[in-house]
Order: C-alpha cells, then structure tokens, then sequence
C-alpha cells in the first residue's frame, strides 16, 4: 500500500489508479470494514488526525479529481467521506453571512496532515524509479523537477523521511 504525499498530477496511469484502489482499501481499514492491513505503516498519519475518515476522504478526493481531468471515471459515490483539505477548500476563512445556512455548504476544510521534507524527497525519488521502469516517456517531464508539489491534503515541515516509512 503507498498513499502517496506527492500531488497526484506527477503519478502515471499506473500510480494514479493505484493510489485510488489502495486509498479505498485504506479507508475500509480505517472504517474497520477489513481485517487485513490494520497495522499497514502508511495508515500512521490517517490514525494520528483528528479525523481519520475526512482524511482520507479527502486524499480520496483529490485523486478523484485528478483522474477527472485525465479523463478517467472513478466512482466518487465509494468514497465515505468526501471533503476537502483546508489549504484547498473553497470556503476556507469565509465567515458565513447572516442569512447563509451552515448545511447548504459543503462539509467543513479537513486538517492537514504534515509530512517531513526528508519523506516528500524519498518518495520522490521512489516514484521517479518507479516512473522511470513503468513509462519512461513520462520521465523526461519529471526530471527537471527539484521541489516537488504535495498532495494538497499535505503540509511540508522540516524533518527526516518518517518513522513508519519502510526505505528498501
């Protein structure tokens, strides 16, 4: 299971549907809908949120998006929880106006989820390799990248790759 940190728009045919599959898998796990996967290392920081389902609804979210750009149908109905990251929602700091009802707007901006530069920089390297053995035509386009984008449900701080990562 890889629940990438990086935005979706770097992933490959192959990357992009994959992190939706495993993204559902995780969200059943985080519902407790499964018995496999429950100590999965890549559910750590879906564990560690205030609100593990929003979370993930949102990753969900935004690869969902982006498979809709490329033309691709994922079915949004399969997600538990759809929402969007704070940095990424459109009433993010709007007040309501007095006559404005809360339950006509969307549900409210899910927390970011922070991510270390150390993590962000290994799994760009990752995914490069992967890139790189899958759709190499792909690659030319990455290369030149130095400080890659992150899934927007994410938030860069300083640090190493993270403890629950599994480097081989």
């Amino acid at each position: 299971m890889r629940l990438w940190s990086l935005q979706p728009r770097y992933l490959d045919r192959q990357g992009l549907t994959g992190a939706w599959r495993e993204a559902l898998l995780a969200q059943a796990v985080l519902a407790g809908r499964t018995k496999g996967y429950r100590s999965h290392p890549q559910l750590v920081r879906f564990r560690a949120h205030p609100d593990p389902a929003a979370a993930i609804g949102a990753f969900l979210h935004i690869t969902a998006e982006e498979a809709t750009e490329r033309g691709y149908n994922f079915d949004v109905t399969r997600i538990d929880r759809p929402g969007r990251p704070a940095s990424d929602h459109p009433d993010a700091g709007r007040d309501l106006a007095a006559d404005e009802s809360s339950a006509a707007l969307p549900r409210p901006p899910v927390a970011r989820i922070p991510v270390t530069d150390g993590q962000v920089a290994y799994e760009w390297q990752h995914l490069l390799a992967k890139i790189g053995q899958r759709t190499p035509e792909r690659l030319e386009g990455l290369l030149g990248i130095s400080a890659p984008q992150v899934h927007p449900l994410f938030e860069v701080v300083p640090g190493a790759i993270e403890s629950w990562e599994r480097p081989g």
